[in-house]
C-alpha cells in the first residue's frame, strides 16, 4: 500500500471515529445558572485556529464553552457544552488566552464559537 494511499485510510478512520464521539459531546452536559454570556468586558479576544482536519473533513459548527474567569481577568477554566471535538480544543485553546476585565469575584458564563470551513 503506497503512503498516500495509508494515509487516506488513516485519515478515514480517524475522522469516522472522531465523528462518532461528536455525537456524544452535544448538548451533553445540561443548561445550568451559569448558562448566560460573561457580563465582564474583554479586553483581550484571541480568535481560534480552523484546525487543519477539520478544514480539509469539511467540519463546521458551533462550540458552546462554560468560561470561569478569575477575578484578576484571566480565564481560569473551561468547560465544552457542545461542540465538535476538533472545534472544542480548538475554542479552548483560544479562550484561555482571552483577558477581561478585572472585577471583585470570580465570573462565569457561556462563550459561543462559530466554525465554517473556507472554501
Amino acid at each position: 500500500m503506497s503512503s498516500s494511499r495509508l494515509r487516506r485510510w488513516l485519515l478515514a478512520v480517524v475522522g469516522t471515529a472522531l465523528l462518532a464521539g461528536a455525537v456524544v459531546m452535544v448538548n451533553s452536559a445540561p443548561a445550568s445558572a451559569s448558562d448566560n454570556e460573561i457580563t465582564r468586558k474583554v479586553k483581550t479576544k484571541v480568535p481560534p485556529a480552523y484546525p487543519d482536519i477539520a478544514r480539509r473533513m469539511n467540519i463546521s459548527g458551533v462550540v458552546r464553552l462554560v468560561v470561569v474567569v478569575s477575578p484578576n481577568g484571566l480565564v481560569k477554566s473551561t468547560k465544552a457544552i457542545g461542540g465538535h471535538p476538533l472545534l472544542v480544543s480548538a475554542a479552548e485553546e483560544a479562550v484561555k488566552k482571552w483577558k477581561f476585565e478585572a472585577a471583585a469575584e470570580e465570573n462565569s458564563g457561556v462563550v459561543e464559537f462559530t466554525f465554517k470551513p473556507d472554501n
